[in-house]
């Protein structure tokens, strides 16, 4: 930010899309950059959000544009903080773009903080900035009560060294493609599979049956991590009960990149190599489609995943912050 520019806050649903344009079109191009991402879905969903005003946050202004945005979504008693991002500033001396405006990221969070945390009616609130590297504004998160979360990006290349995967299950298990109508089974399955795991703190939807099958519906339906392949996303059944004992899902997050969104393993059928055949399936499928790499991402909390994602090929090329306030825990 320039010596004597003075930055307005203002609040984003007073703007409509073509004014945030050039911010969205620089994040987009971070995106890919840094994560291999296409951010143009998101991008136009959020500026169907912004043409009808329904947007919560805040917008920077500097000289009269806006120069960088912060939002956040509301779910009952809670609030997700969804994305800040500010332009970069432009280094006079090269004309070459630097790093993102983090003073004008901070005042959004802070006005971000100020709004929710003052609001009776949120009683928690997350936050999952995975373009931002860790550490860029976890001093603003902790000074304001949050908890701060690690969370690594893990990337496999495939570069052709993957054929059809071995599949050796039990007599009593069944691998099959997923069926929409597998949502409620899948929802029942992520409930206790994340029973007492780290990323239940992380994110609450996965403490309850109705929860996990809000993020499913993100997830399988709304695009909300990628566009979801049916394709790559495979269910292991219990022949017996027909419930689920293990998922795998997967989306395509640009032409070249695919993402696994979800892999659990119901904790009955654990210690069976049901999560590695899982992945070298969903593997198998992404190279069919012409990827060329696979991402996720894993709480660095959760050791034995990470030791799991290493073996099959997966290295991180990038680590983020998670962070979760709750007002029974604010001082």
């Amino acid at each position: 930010m320039a010596a004597g520019v003075t930055i307005e806050i203002l609040d984003l649903r007073h703007f409509a899309a073509p004014v945030l344009r050039p911010v969205l079109d620089a994040e987009g191009e971070l995106w890919s950059k840094r994560l291999h991402w296409d951010y143009r879905a998101s991008a136009r969903l959020l500026m169907q959000y912004l043409d009808n005003h329904l947007l919560p946050g805040y917008a920077a202004l500097e000289s009269g544009q806006v120069t960088g945005y912060a939002f956040c979504v509301y779910e009952e008693t809670k609030a997700v903080i969804g994305d800040v991002f500010a332009l970069p500033g432009q280094d006079p001396e090269t004309a070459v773009a630097a790093e993102p405006a983090r003073e004008i990221e901070s005042t959004l969070l802070k006005h971000l903080f100020e709004t929710l945390l003052n609001s009776p009616n949120v009683d928690r609130i997350e936050s999952q900035l995975l373009l931002h590297p860790s550490g860029t504004h976890a001093g603003m998160f902790r000074d304001s009560g949050f908890e701060i979360y690690r969370r690594h990006f893990m990337v496999q290349q495939l570069a052709g060294h993957w054929s059809s995967p071995r599949v050796n299950l039990p007599a009593e298990l069944e691998l099959r493609p997923w069926r929409d109508e597998d949502l409620n089974a899948a929802a029942r399955l992520i409930a206790m599979a994340y029973n007492g795991h780290p990323d239940s703190l992380i994110n609450d939807q996965y403490r309850s049956v109705h929860g996990s099958l809000r993020f499913l519906h993100n997830i399988v339906r709304y695009s909300g991590c990628g566009v979801f392949s049916a394709q790559v996303s495979h269910v292991v059944v219990d022949r017996g009960s027909h419930e689920l004992a293990a998922l795998v899902l997967g989306s395509r997050v640009s032409p070249q990149s695919g993402h696994i969104t979800q892999l659990c393993v119901h904790p009955s059928f654990r210690r069976q190599g049901l999560a590695r055949i899982l992945l070298s399936v969903a593997a198998a499928h992404f190279v069919r489609q012409g990827v060329s790499e696979i991402s996720l991402t894993v709480t660095e909390a959760n050791a034995n995943a990470i030791e799991l994602y290493k073996s099959e090929g997966y290295d991180c090329t990038h680590i983020f912050d998670a962070a979760v306030w709750e007002r029974d825990n604010a001082s």
